[in-house]
């Protein structure tokens, strides 16, 4: 029986493009259910609550295209409505600042999931490209208290190794990599090992799997199918109900968006270098996120596991997170 993808929930786990009706248009043509949509990065809170703001007005101004995502019954019913749910995601807690209180605020605003730091030292933890690793601060030990007690899901994508152990371990509840690549099939600093891959589905926690091409074993030269290597490893390591789907798409987005996402602060030093990024063919953007079922369908993926890589997953583990 060949699953159809317009029956599917479909969740991915972060996109990061630039916003706009196209690109909503686009989610619907690819049959997005839900995804988790990056609104704060290196912003404090007074930017990140602008960016909010934008928010409220593309949900006012395309109504007919998206929805906001408060809870897991309202991505049943973006799924129903024939919308695509949004959560809003932060892609670091640069937004908090030193105030917990903020937490519960945005929780209220509708931000669903936060990673703990991107890619460098916050107040919080460290981030991956850091030279050095200490682990979560004690402050970060409360945040993810306040976060778990709010119902926000806790992202470690982007952080360093200590740190997200530490996360793993002092969460009540369960945590994610929202979009990763494994670093068994292409060594980079943002990859995660078979070990950490393991140890946070041991203790209940989640993978997001990313076809970021700079983390994909063939770079650009990627096809859909070398999305769907990675995705079959992490299965491999972690089975298939705690793996779903994390494209980090950075649709529409230009240069100067990638040098202050690159840079340290948005603005110091440059942290990395990616060159051109060209998505993987056959699903190079959101509107052809039906290839990647088909492309499952050829490998002869049973109808159970694609259901659940799709978004079955997320589905169950957000519910879990935030509740409802």
């Amino acid at each position: 029986m060949t699953t159809r993808h317009d029956d599917l929930i479909v969740i991915d786990g972060l996109i990061i493009a630039k916003w706009s009706r196209a690109v909503f248009a686009d989610m619907r043509k690819g049959g997005l259910t839900a995804a988790n949509c990056t609104c704060s990065v290196w912003e404090g809170f007074e930017a990140t609550m602008r960016n909010i703001a934008q928010w409220k007005r593309f949900f006012r101004d395309n109504a007919d295209l998206i929805m906001p995502v408060h809870s897991a019954a309202d991505i049943a019913r973006a799924k129903q409505a024939g919308r695509t749910g949004i959560v809003l995601g932060f892609q670091n807690v640069s937004a908090f600042e030193d105030q917990l209180g903020y937490i519960q605020l945005f929780k209220e605003l509708g931000v669903g999931a936060v990673q703990m730091a991107y890619n460098t030292q916050n107040l919080v933890g460290t981030g991956c490209y850091e030279s050095h690793d200490r682990g979560l601060s004690d402050f970060g030990r409360e945040v993810v208290a306040e976060m778990n007690r709010v119902g926000m899901l806790c992202d470690r994508s982007h952080v360093g190794a200590a740190t997200s152990r530490d996360v793993i371990l002092a969460s009540t509840k369960p945590v994610a990599y929202t979009h990763i690549a494994p670093a068994a099939l292409k060594a980079h600093p943002r990859n995660k090992s078979d070990d950490e891959i393991r140890f946070i589905v041991e203790h209940g926690g989640f993978v997001g799997v990313t076809m970021f091409p700079p983390f994909l074993a063939r770079g650009s030269a990627a096809t859909v199918d070398d999305y769907l290597q990675a995705i079959e490893h992490v299965i491999s390591v972690a089975g298939e109900d705690q793996v779903g789907i994390g494209t980090d798409f950075t649709q529409d987005q230009g240069p100067d968006f990638f040098q202050w996402l690159t840079r340290d602060k948005g603005y110091a030093r440059e942290l990395v270098e990616f060159g051109e990024v060209v998505n993987p063919d056959g699903i190079r953007r959101i509107g052809d996120f039906p290839n990647l079922t088909a492309a499952m369908g050829k490998a002869r993926w049973p109808e159970p596991r694609i259901c659940k890589i799709m978004g079955e997953n997320w589905l169950r583990v957000l519910r879990e997170v935030w509740g409802g």
